[in-house]
């Protein structure tokens, strides 16, 4: 079947069914929702079977859904209408929430359903919501609704009715966060429920923000609206009752740059008192295993996240023991270096030069961890370098609904570092590793593991997949054959090294990438303003839009084998 995804971006969800959808035999191609005569075009162009829309902000024109059947995803369950789904749902403590499949029609969420998907509500971000419950959700009713069409039946109620009711936009003003009105806990379903976009607004020694990424600052209390500590680069504010730990903070204006508290508060940081709170990384010891857990907001990985990171994993190693296992979070193992933080730098080809550097330092302490094996468990999706991170390691376990996306060039030709040049070719060959680096597509577990860029699978469901990981990772440190395995590998990395030292592979990338950074070609500099700003597209890349593209364009959207 002919199907084309229509979306305001290529986020998370489009990219999970762009993945799977192909993986399932299906053609698949791309149209950003730019304007409507690009959308009708796209359709003209590829003459699609069925019109799939993961995420829209909105309509589809009248005389597209009347001529091709348009399937909408809402994340709302039956009977919920209104672009602020899953935000109400947060803040109104929604028990279940799901997703309703929806045709369209002249009225907004309104048509005909064609599957639906309820689950229970984490106390958890929108964004984390997002990428975990309601993407498999939407996932299944979208391949619920494809077995329908090719049985030639049509949708299972001929409206959108049920419990869920029509609901407007959230407002600025159900945003607003009153330190002395509001208590710490119902701030955090608020900044939660703003979560990624567009962020809760806050008042902060003076100045407004938008708050992002939040959570309980236990044990710490105050008059309400004041900073009682500090951590790292996050605040701890009062509120009625309890306090939060506030860890990014975005200006309220357009393309403003979302970014560590204290790096925009401006507030003289030694006046707070430095106070103890979860860490990004924690340690622990299980049935002769290291696992060390890490998380970065979104998988952006500043300097100082590198070198933390790598600090924790030589500790780690300080431990005798012959399993170590580096287990990202479940949301977003890593995306590599942060776009972000270099944009908002006086110099962000410095600050690109001394990011890169952090990561490679990181990349390479893994590699050289000789008397253990290591594993990179990865639950949450990788993009660019975070994939080179993993594939430091000696075996990637990785679980079923991750998507990859193990490519620098969209980001204006990045050359990529991460020794990438060495660990890539030795997993999957000189060949399949151009095509990976030139396909510029998202991949699923399949093509992982077909590819190497995997070695074992885990299953879809968190607990289930954390459940498999820490049994099969204790088999693996009882194994006899462990020592062996240990032993292969300390030869293999001799030889290696002695072939072409990893410092050369360093050398090498980094000449490439200085070109990025420092010369006379700014597409890596315009391409990362655009991205982290948010820039609206102005087309849909043609790796994605197959029915726009030509020859090897055309080739390499359709398949990377």
């Amino acid at each position: 079947m002919r199907i084309l995804l229509l979306c305001h971006s290529f986020n998370s969800l489009s990219q999970r069914l762009h993945v799977d959808l192909r993986r399932a035999g299906h053609e698949v191609s791309v149209e950003l929702d730019i304007h409507d005569d690009l959308t009708r075009e796209a359709v003209a162009l590829f003459s699609p079977h069925l019109i799939i829309a993961p995420f829209l902000k909105r309509p589809i024109p009248a005389d597209v859904w009347r001529r091709t059947l348009c399937l909408i995803v809402h994340p709302g369950i039956r009977g919920d209408k209104g672009p602020s789904a899953l935000d109400w749902a947060i803040l109104e403590s929604e028990a279940r929430w799901g997703v309703t499949l929806i045709e369209a029609r002249e009225e907004m969420d309104a048509g005909p359903v064609w599957a639906w998907r309820e689950f229970p509500m984490r106390p958890a971000r929108k964004s984390s919501l997002y990428r975990r419950e309601v993407t498999e959700a939407a996932t299944a009713c979208v391949f619920e609704a494809l077995g329908r069409i090719e049985r030639g039946e049509g949708p299972v109620m001929p409206a959108n009715w049920g419990r869920g009711r029509e609901r407007s936009a959230c407002r600025k003003s159900d945003r607003m966060l009153d330190p002395a009105l509001h208590s710490a806990e119902e701030a955090l379903r608020i900044i939660r429920a703003s979560d990624g976009d567009p962020g809760a607004l806050l008042t902060i020694v003076g100045q407004t923000f938008l708050v992002f990424d939040a959570e309980p600052a236990e044990g710490l209390a105050g008059p309400p609206g004041t900073l009682v500590g500090r951590s790292r680069q996050a605040v701890a504010m009062a509120f009625r009752e309890g306090a939060l730990w506030v860890a990014h903070l975005r200006r309220p204006e357009a393309r403003s740059l979302k970014l560590p508290a204290l790096r925009l508060l401006g507030v003289d940081a030694d006046v707070l008192p430095i106070v103890a709170r979860p860490q990004p990384c924690r340690y622990r010891e299980e049935n002769g295993v290291g696992v060390l857990e890490f998380r970065f907001h979104n998988g952006a990985m500043s300097s100082e996240d590198c070198d933390i990171l790598r600090e924790a994993i030589v500790t780690a190693k300080a431990r005798a023991l012959p399993v170590l296992v580096l287990q990202g979070d479940a949301d977003c193992w890593s995306n590599g270096i942060h776009l972000g933080i270099i944009e908002s730098a006086d110099s962000a080809a410095d600050e690109s030069w001394r990011n890169i550097n952090a990561m490679n330092e990181l990349v390479r302490e893994i590699i050289v961890t000789d008397d253990r094996l290591v594993i990179a468990a990865v639950l949450g999706n990788a993009g660019a370098g975070g994939v080179f991170l993993s594939l430091a390691a000696d075996e990637v376990w990785m679980r079923e609904g991750v998507i990859l996306n193990p490519h620098y060039k969209d980001m204006g030709n990045l050359y990529g570092s991460e020794y990438w040049t060495y660990l890539l070719p030795a997993r999957v060959g000189e060949d399949r590793a151009r095509r990976v680096m030139q396909a510029r597509l998202p991949m699923g577990i399949d093509e992982a593991l077909e590819f190497g860029l995997a070695t074992r699978r885990l299953p879809g469901n968190i607990d289930a997949a954390e459940q498999v990981l820490h049994r099969a990772v204790a088999e693996l440190a009882a194994s006899p054959e462990l020592a062996g395995r240990i032993a292969a590998k300390q030869a293999r990395r001799g030889r290696d090294e002695a072939e072409k030292p990893l410092a050369a592979y360093r050398e090498e990338e980094l000449r490439r990438m200085r070109r990025n950074f420092y010369g006379f070609d700014p597409s890596y500099h315009v391409a990362r303003y655009n991205f982290i700003r948010k820039t609206p597209k102005s087309r849909t890349p043609l790796t994605l839009a197959i029915h726009r593209a030509t020859g090897d364009e055309a080739d390499r959207g359709r398949t990377m084998r």
